[in-house]
């Protein structure tokens, strides 16, 4: 009855069209009145003991890095480094926007920022070269959504706050599976713009390229810094999120000059606002998450799925179409905040990798970043590349489809990321 009470209470929040972190809170006044403990020192309690995390610090300083890195010239240069290497090909410039997505990726971890960057720079780009508008910027949302599963990745945190799940380990995990999304991007990318008739850049020689590549040594330096100092122990991600901040500061200052004190106000009010909003809805869900454990929700779930305990690779697709279809109408972080907590007691029965299945949470959670009704990282693209969410959708299509594949691959091989991750460990 209690699972009811919870999935009732929330979804009825939602549907009514409270903001999630409200839903959220409501959700435990409930389930507190309905356990006859309420107490609304419990959830100030909560809200406080949830949001004062060492870890959660890396929130405010990666969405810091990813501003800078737009507001420093950082990603500019990525970009056109990209263009001097394959714009010259056949669609290149949708080979450019897949490279981009990678490099930007391993910076920022933000799908929203990293697409909005990718869509204002290429979108204009590929519409003067007479490509298929609509498909370019399903392809920069597509892209986007890359970079909370290359690490450094705010998922990945989020997911190891309220999992209790290694985010090192999450990091070190995540580098072949975004890879993978990369690949499948690139592959689907050259079948449906095969019959483009387009203009191609003019091919670059090598002394363009070194001169692009010398521009972008710089911020091409700093996935290098933060993963190199992560794998060898040099500073934990938390620590890293501030080197990525103090790095992209400095290089868009001063190596660059393009941080002017104009720039500097605008991008930390905004790093300010984004974080407030993101850590006022963690403190949320993790009072949620204290009550679903306090009236052993988990546990009772754990009955319902005791057919699936013996076969983890059905209870994991299972899982995944759940995820699938729930983003569909929530967001990124409160699916991750609401779920994880939930599930992980039925993964650790099922004796799954922990840090495998956070994987593929975050991997599911982030392609529903670009299926509607709700797609976030849809609507950043319709805004920024000033073309209808409708005609996005359509254009998003045939990448949401590779996506998915790689998801069923890596449900069936789960092989496929605990043998990097074992060797990287």
């Amino acid at each position: 009855m209690i699972i009811l009470v919870f999935l009732g209470s929330l979804f009825t929040g939602l549907a009514v069209g409270l903001p999630v972190a409200f839903a959220l809170l409501t959700t435990g006044i409930v389930l507190m009145s309905y356990m006859g403990i309420f107490d609304t020192q419990i959830i100030a309690q909560q809200m406080i003991t949830g949001a004062n995390s060492f870890t959660l610090l890396a929130i405010p300083f990666f969405l810091l890095a990813g501003e800078l890195m737009n507001a420093g010239g950082l990603s500019r240069r990525i970009v056109h480094f990209a263009v001097t290497c394959v714009g010259h090909i056949r669609g290149g410039l949708g080979f450019v926007a897949v490279m981009a997505a990678v490099i930007m990726a391993s910076m920022s971890g933000s799908a929203a920022a990293d697409s909005a960057a990718l869509a204002a720079i290429l979108v204009p780009m590929m519409r003067d070269a007479g490509y298929n508008v609509p498909r370019a910027a399903g392809l920069m949302a597509a892209g986007g959504i890359v970079a909370p599963v290359i690490p450094p990745s705010l998922a990945y945190i989020i997911f190891g706050v309220a999992a209790n799940v290694s985010i090192t380990g999450l990091f070190l995990g995540g580098i072949v599976p975004g890879l993978m999304m990369a690949v499948s991007l690139a592959i689907m990318w050259a079948f449906v713009s095969r019959t483009e008739n387009v203009k191609t850049l003019p091919r670059t020689s090598g002394k363009e390229r070194m001169k692009a590549g010398g521009a972008a040594i710089w911020a091409l330096f700093m996935p290098v810094i933060i993963l190199s100092g992560i794998r060898f122990g040099l500073f934990t991600p938390t620590e890293a999120a501030v080197v990525a901040a103090v790095y992209a500061l400095f290089v868009g200052g001063v190596i660059y000059r393009e941080l002017t004190l104009a720039k500097l106000y605008r991008v930390f009010v905004t790093a300010a606002k984004t974080t407030a909003i993101v850590m006022f809805l963690v403190a949320s869900a993790l009072v949620t998450s204290w009550l679903i454990t306090s009236a052993n929700i988990p546990n009772q779930l754990i009955g319902l799925v005791q057919p699936f305990i013996d076969q983890p690779k059905l209870l994991m697709l299972c899982i995944v179409i759940m995820l699938l279809i729930v983003g569909m109408v929530l967001d990124l972080a409160p699916t991750i905040l609401i779920f994880a907590p939930v599930l992980m007691p039925m993964i650790r029965a099922a004796q799954i990798d922990p840090v495998y299945f956070g994987i593929v949470f975050v991997m599911s959670a982030c392609i529903s970043l670009i299926t509607p009704p709700v797609g976030v990282v849809l609507n950043v693209v319709s805004g920024v590349s000033r073309v209808p969410l409708g005609k996005v959708i359509r254009g998003v299509l045939p990448f949401i489809l590779s996506q998915v594949i790689v998801l069923v691959l890596l449900v069936l091989f789960p092989e496929i990321v605990l043998t990097p991750l074992n060797w990287l460990r």
